[in-house]
């Protein structure tokens, strides 16, 4: 038993570090104006702020669950919604990333009309609103068959607001469109952007950045994906190890930070790392501004 705390730390203190890091780099985005007018950095920077979110819902429902502790229903319910909302946030942000560089590289002369921070902005509203109409309409649904349904003191699990079955086929279906709508989104700009860096009069170092950056948010989303089957793989362990619970337990913990946490970790490592403007900046502040000078900004 002794592999229980040890696997849950792990997570638990990966997670931490991982917000910590995307504290960090936002901070970092945070100290120039110029990284505020940048529609690219603007989205970064809501990528980070969502996945800190989702790293310490997830960690704090998880710990709850194991520890079959009921809490209120009406925390349930937000914690619930946050984890939701941010869960499916990230794949749409991805798709508009995606989309942001494709004008970027396919329509260069047009790009600071087409993507201003104003038009981020609400595009960032969109992906929160597209994001939360399938939770909010099952929470109004649940609240109209049982007005009382926030008083009460549950296990809190996602499926404690599905009182039917049409609403788990209502969520599977809402996932598939999601994912596979992000999908098509960007493999049409990965293939726009990979036509126009072999035209001639094309920048073609910008473009095969963009090719590299627009590839990386497929491979994230397939890590996002890789997060449906917790649940499955949950299962088959159980299956595998029969009465063995001392195993399972331990495996169980590996599947949830192998599956559910370290995905999450990856975005200021993918993009942070890579960035000329961003990486200078975060190392300065990461090591507590040891530097003699601090890194000046060149953004592209």
């Amino acid at each position: 038993m002794y592999g229980i705390p040890m696997w849950f730390s792990v997570a638990v203190l990966t997670s931490l570090f991982f917000v910590f890091v995307n504290c960090v780099m936002l901070f970092a985005l945070g100290s120039k104006r110029v990284f505020h007018e940048t529609p690219r950095y603007i989205l970064f920077g809501h990528m980070l702020m969502n996945d800190s979110v989702l790293l310490l819902v997830s960690i704090l429902m998880y710990a709850v669950a194991q520890c079959f502790l009921p809490i209120p229903t009406s925390i349930c319910t937000l914690l619930v919604f946050i984890s939701y909302c941010t869960f499916r946030n990230a794949p749409l942000t991805l798709a508009l990333m995606s989309l942001e560089r494709y004008v970027a590289i396919c329509f260069p002369l047009r790009h600071c009309n087409i993507a201003t921070p104003k038009r981020t902005g609400i595009a960032i509203g969109i992906i929160w609103l597209l994001s939360s109409i399938n939770i909010m309409a099952d929470i109004i649904f649940v609240l109209t068959v049982n007005p009382n349904y926030l008083a009460g003191i549950i296990f809190c699990t996602l499926e404690k607001l599905f009182l039917f079955k049409w609403q788990l086929d209502k969520y599977q279906a809402f996932d598939v469109l999601y994912f596979v709508s992000v999908a098509v989104i960007i493999i049409f700009t990965y293939i726009s952007i990979m036509i126009t860096a072999r035209s001639v009069s094309s920048d073609k170092d910008s473009a095969k950045k963009a090719l590299r950056t627009v590839l990386l948010h497929l491979i994230q989303l397939g890590l996002c994906l890789t997060s449906f089957l917790y649940t499955t793989i949950e299962r088959t362990l159980y299956m595998m190890t029969g009465t063995n619970s001392s195993l399972f337990i331990n495996l169980r913990y590996l599947n949830f930070l192998i599956i559910l946490i370290i995905p999450r970790c990856l975005s200021p490592l993918i993009y942070g790392m890579r960035d000329e403007a961003v990486w200078p900046l975060f190392k300065y502040f990461f090591c507590y501004r040891s530097g003699k000078v601090k890194p000046s900004i060149n953004v592209h």
